[in-house]
């Protein structure tokens, strides 16, 4: 496989699942405003993010493709960012105990300083297992989630809680690569080559 963009994500999940497949990238941060807008739905909220990300890359480097993405984990309609401290931490462990919630990752990829753009979301059902008190208390004293949406990791130790995953298990770890790589080619961006 060939190619090579700007990953507009310092995510170290989505760093290593490009890795992973062997990719060439340069990995920059998006510095974008990230707050929720008035009447915005959790999905269009991921979209836009992912969007901005992408075409403010691309506005600042003519040539290139560019990569972005936005993952939310939502419960009841509501969007759970990262938790700041360790209360937070918990209550929304305490949140999604026993229940099921949906991650979507959004993504975008943009050229041409912004004039080529495709993008598209996908959503998971991820189901966690009822958590004990004292589980909740050995997960939050890990480092695992505080730079987590939703407050866990389900490539760590967080996999633990989860009984079922429907859908994609990679746009629960930041990057739906099916949808990715399908888009990647659809742009030239990424070439499959065979031994030769």
């Amino acid at each position: 496989m060939m190619g090579s963009f700007i990953l507009a994500s310092l995510s170290p999940r989505r760093r290593e699942m490009l890795e992973g497949l062997g990719l060439k990238f340069i990995v920059m941060a998006s510095g974008i405003d990230e707050n929720h807008q008035n009447g915005e739905s959790p999905k269009d909220h991921a979209l836009r993010l992912a969007r901005e990300k992408a075409m403010a890359a691309a506005v600042d480097h003519p040539g290139e493709w560019v990569l972005a993405a936005d993952t939310i984990v939502v419960v009841d309609g509501e969007i759970l960012g990262k938790p700041e401290n360790p209360e937070g931490a918990r209550a929304m462990l305490r949140r999604l105990s026993g229940r099921e919630h949906l991650v979507i990752t959004a993504f975008s990829i943009a050229g041409d300083q912004g004039r080529k753009e495709l993008f598209d979301s996908v959503e998971s059902s991820v189901l966690f297992r009822n958590l004990d008190d004292d589980e909740i208390n050995w997960y939050v004293a890990t480092d695992e989630p505080y730079d987590k949406a939703g407050s866990y990791a389900v490539q760590g130790k967080g996999a633990c809680f989860i009984s079922e995953i429907r859908g994609s298990a990679t746009n629960v770890i930041g990057l739906p690569l099916a949808e990715v790589v399908v888009a990647m080619k659809k742009l030239n961006i990424l070439r499959f080559r065979g031994m030769d």
